[in-house]
């Protein structure tokens, strides 16, 4: 695997040699799709409204987020082995919107991403 990243998307618009991730259901408030460089924008491997809306981006609900989003991502295989093909051969950036660098769900997809098989 050559490298994940994880960038918050306000401050990475530009192309960087990446293959380029919008890993959120819902595009970035005030970012006009023209200005943002991405590859794609993979809304399924994002965490459920549901699931979304319960956590806030509240500190004290990230463990049990993580749990939860874990299980949501054991239905996405498919999508996360195929993340894993693009990471063999690019280096793979992960976009998202959340204010918080430490509590997202980028965070817990990366780290996903990077476990053994």
């Amino acid at each position: 695997m050559k490298s994940i990243e994880i960038k918050r998307v306000y401050e990475n618009k530009l192309a960087d040699g990446t293959y380029r991730i919008l890993v959120d259901r819902l595009w970035p408030r005030g970012i006009k799709k023209i200005d943002l460089y991405l590859d794609e924008w993979d809304k399924a491997i994002a965490p459920t409204p549901l699931l979304r809306k319960w956590f806030n981006h509240e500190a004290e609900h990230f463990n049990e987020f993580e749990i939860l989003y874990r299980k949501e991502l054991v239905d996405k295989k498919d999508a996360l082995n195929r993340l894993r093909v693009i990471a063999q051969k690019n280096s793979l950036t992960l976009l998202y919107g959340a204010k918080d660098t430490k509590i997202n769900h980028a965070i817990i997809l990366k780290k996903v991403l990077m476990e053994p098989l």
